[in-house]
C-alpha cells in the first residue's frame, strides 16, 4: 500500500483560483488522491509540521477547508529530534525551512511519495534526488504513474 505525504499546497490546490487550466487539473488531481486516500486504497501521512502550516493560513475559510481535509490523514509525524536533525540537513541543501520539515517527516515515515504543487520544490527535489529518501513528486505526475495511465 502506497504511503502519501501531501504538503500544504498540495491541500490548498482545490481552492486555489480554478481559472488557468493547470491549477484545474491538478485540483482534480488532487481531490481523485484524496478519494483515494479516504478509502483506505492508499496510506495517508501527515505531520505536526503540516498541521501547524495549515493553521497559520490566513484566510479563515480556506484554512477550515484544508484543516478538515487534514482531519482524514491515516498517521501524524510529530518532529523529534531525528527530524530535527534531518531537517537541518535538508536546509543545507537549499530546501526552505517547512519544506525541509515536511520531507524529513515524510522520509521518518517510509512515505513513498511527497506530493507538491510547489514547482521551486519540485525542481530543487529533482536537482537533490540522489540525497532523498523519498520521492517528490507534483500529483499529477504522481497520479498518472501510480494509476499506470
Amino acid at each position: 500500500m502506497s504511503r502519501i505525504y501531501l504538503d500544504a499546497c498540495c491541500l490548498n490546490r482545490p481552492f486555489d483560483d480554478q481559472a488557468s487550466d493547470r491549477i484545474r487539473i491538478e485540483s482534480e488531481a488532487v481531490l481523485l488522491i484524496l478519494r483515494h486516500l479516504q478509502s483506505g486504497a492508499w496510506h495517508w501521512i501527515g505531520s505536526e509540521v503540516l498541521e501547524l502550516e495549515l493553521e497559520r493560513t490566513p484566510d479563515g475559510e480556506r484554512r477550515g477547508r484544508t484543516l478538515a481535509l487534514y482531519s482524514s490523514i491515516k498517521q501524524s509525524v510529530r518532529v523529534g529530534e531525528r527530524e530535527a536533525r534531518r531537517a537541518n540537513e535538508l536546509q543545507a541543501m537549499g530546501f526552505q525551512a517547512f519544506d525541509a520539515l515536511h520531507l524529513a517527516c515524510a522520509e521518518s515515515a517510509k512515505c513513498h511519495a511527497l506530493l507538491t504543487t510547489d514547482d521551486r520544490l519540485l525542481r530543487l527535489a529533482a536537482r537533490k534526488a540522489r540525497d532523498l529518501r523519498i520521492k517528490v513528486a507534483n500529483p499529477l505526475d504522481w497520479l498518472t504513474e501510480a494509476l499506470g495511465e
